[in-house]
């Protein structure tokens, strides 16, 4: 009897031995969605993140770009892609918060596993440097004795851009500006170079890409910026606005929990990597990183913000 327990202890260590291990994740290529086109901010961020990747991670990216209506055909696509932890993509918010509540898309933020954000990049008030507005303050009274005569440029509709002029209306109804949307920022830049719009609210990002252009007047954010420090904040100049547009990293609902785990290390070790750092601030890209359970929070935090002021503007899905 002891020569069979014997016996079948050597089988099970010889068949233990033997098993092939389970495969490490991921064993296979990962596909990266972009919703925007190659070479905009989403894209070159997303670059800038791949290098790093390599570094970190046993397999590469395949970039797969999915642009148009506002980010809405990508952000489709990571959320109704395969959960195998095969498929994940770039998010912009608050444009998937505003695009699920005022548009027929097919997916809500709950459509989505967080990975992380990479970026908070806050809205700015621009004019072109031979602009007569030296403030933030002449524009609003210059409208209020010229109601609707001043044209801002923005990225959208129903973009952070958007969500930051309806602010505006809501805070200045007596200095009306008339909206003027571009399908991308280096549209928007363009026009207000070319004269055909006479401000922009803009992501930082964009607009240092014609900075010695342009004059920036105020930022729309809780702090002043590292790239422009000496640009005073709304709040400072009595205007409370904050409004930015953050990116992350996501993948489908469905992905398995220990995939999902895996890609918040790898993400964590590259946004934690100075070499990172670095060339995200050369390429003009405000760095700041998020897990991916604080930034699900953050969305659930400006979801009724961006409800109400859809709402009280008219845009709310019926």
């Amino acid at each position: 009897m002891k020569l069979l327990s014997r016996l079948f202890a050597v089988f099970c260590l010889a068949a233990a031995l033997t098993a092939p291990a389970a495969a490490a994740y991921p064993e296979k290529p990962i596909n990266m969605v972009i919703a925007f086109t190659a070479g905009g901010s989403s894209d070159v961020q997303a670059r800038i993140m791949q290098k790093y990747w390599n570094k970190y991670a046993p397999q590469p990216w395949v970039f797969v770009y999915k642009p148009g209506a506002g980010g809405i055909i990508g952000f489709t696509e990571i959320a109704k892609a395969r959960p195998d932890g095969y498929t994940i993509g770039g998010l912009n918010v608050p444009h998937l918060i505003v695009q699920s509540l005022a548009q027929n898309a097919q997916y809500t933020p709950d459509s989505f596993k967080y990975i992380c954000q990479v970026v908070n990049d806050p809205q700015c008030v621009a004019v072109r440097k031979d602009s007569p507005f030296k403030t933030t303050q002449e524009i609003i009274d210059h409208a209020r004795k010229n109601p609707g005569k001043l044209r801002v440029g923005l990225v959208g509709p129903l973009s952070g851009h958007h969500l930051m002029f309806l602010d505006w209306q809501k805070r200045f109804p007596d200095a009306k500006l008339t909206n003027v949307f571009y399908k991308g920022a280096a549209d928007q830049n363009a026009a207000l170079l070319g004269g055909e719009i006479d401000l922009i609210f803009g992501n930082i990002n964009d607009v240092m890409r014609s900075i010695d252009e342009f004059r920036v007047l105020n930022v729309a954010a809780e702090k002043r910026n590292e790239f422009l420090p000496d640009v005073p904040t709304l709040r400072e100049a009595g205007i409370d606005m904050v409004s930015d547009t953050r990116r992350c990293f996501a993948a489908p609902k469905s992905i398995k929990p220990e995939q999902l785990e895996t890609l918040r290390a790898i993400f964590k070790q590259i946004c934690d990597d100075p070499d990172y750092v670095a060339d995200m601030k050369k390429a003009g890209q405000p760095h700041e990183y998020m897990d991916g359970e604080a930034f699900a929070a953050y969305i659930e935090s400006q979801t009724d913000h961006a409800r109400k002021a859809l709402s009280e503007a008219g845009l709310l899905k019926k």
